[in-house]
């Protein structure tokens, strides 16, 4: 297929890229900056410079193009603020609302009738699941009036307008958080080389991860196979705790041991980062993933996946 990607140079969109050009796509990469270009020919792409954001200069670029899908991994993370709260107005909440309204313009013009987007098990809500495994039939959308309800509201828009758009095959992958290569473990290894406090005195709640390569090779098998109007979980086989994340992310960095502060504190300092790592627990089961895309991560852990780093 001919592929539309937004988000080409982040975490995912890396090895994203080479996956699709390994399975014969070819693929054009929206990118805000010229600077950019470079990066997205090695990596195999062809450069479209256009903001997600602005949705007439986004279609201005793309007049002419044509595509058989699109892929919308664009966030605003790498250069994301900690904050005390989400705000209504966070980029990457633009982009999963604003954005992905301006991507389904853009996939209109190029003529893809095919539309992946990036959406988060977080989605399903920032309070402890308990200790079974959520599927894609559990209530999606939680809000439980605390400081993440942005972040879980954006998640939720985003997935609705794929999955509902009229004359659109929308698929929507619910990624458990992202380590690998400029993802969370480079960023928790960075913060602990610096000896900066990241994360809670206790174990922390239990949380579902994937590999961000793992993450670009599932998206390439919801592209090819994936059920229209359909939601996937996409996580690796063992949940674990933020301690036992941080643990490991120090061995493998070669970083010193983590700094712990008590979670009261970093919910009093960073509530949304307190409500992460603090009251939110989940089990995610990609089975469905497993059945109807036939794949399976190359990484079923964490350890596994920082391992072969």
């Amino acid at each position: 297929m001919q592929v539309l990607l937004a988000g080409a140079t982040g975490a995912i969109g890396r090895p994203l890229i080479r996956a699709l050009t390994a399975n014969g796509h070819q693929v054009s990469a929206i990118v805000r900056s010229p600077d950019a270009h470079p990066l997205v020919r090695e990596l195999g792409a062809e450069p479209v410079t256009a903001d997600v954001l602005d949705r007439d200069g986004l279609l201005r670029a793309l007049d002419g193009t044509a595509a058989d899908a699109v892929i919308h991994e664009a966030t605003a993370l790498r250069d994301a603020k900690v904050q005390r709260r989400i705000p209504a107005d966070d980029p990457t909440g633009l982009l999963r609302t604003a954005g992905t309204a301006n991507l389904l313009a853009a996939a209109e013009l190029v003529g893809a009738g095919r539309f992946v987007t990036q959406s988060l098990i977080l989605g399903y809500g920032y309070l402890d699941h308990g200790d079974r495994p959520l599927t894609e039939s559990d209530p999606f959308g939680v809000c439980t009036g605390g400081v993440a309800d942005e972040v879980v509201r954006a998640t939720v828009a985003g997935e609705q307008q794929v999955l509902e758009t009229p004359g659109v095959d929308g698929i929507a992958l619910r990624y458990g958080l992202f380590y690998g290569p400029g993802a969370f473990s480079d960023l928790f290894a960075d913060m602990m080389r610096k000896h900066t406090p990241v994360g809670p005195l206790g174990s922390g709640g239990v949380n579902s991860w994937i590999h961000v390569e793992d993450a670009a090779a599932a998206t390439v098998a919801a592209l090819e196979r994936g059920t229209p109007g359909r939601a996937y979980n996409l996580a690796d086989d063992t949940p674990i705790t933020w301690r036992d994340f941080l643990t490991e992310v120090a061995r493998s960095h070669g970083t010193p041991r983590p700094i712990r502060l008590p979670a009261w504190l970093i919910r009093l300092a960073v509530p949304y980062i307190g409500a992460l790592m603090t009251e939110t627990s989940m089990r995610i089961s990609s089975a469905l993933a497993h059945e109807e895309l036939g794949w399976r991560p190359r990484y079923p852990s964490v350890a596994a996946g920082l391992a072969a780093r």
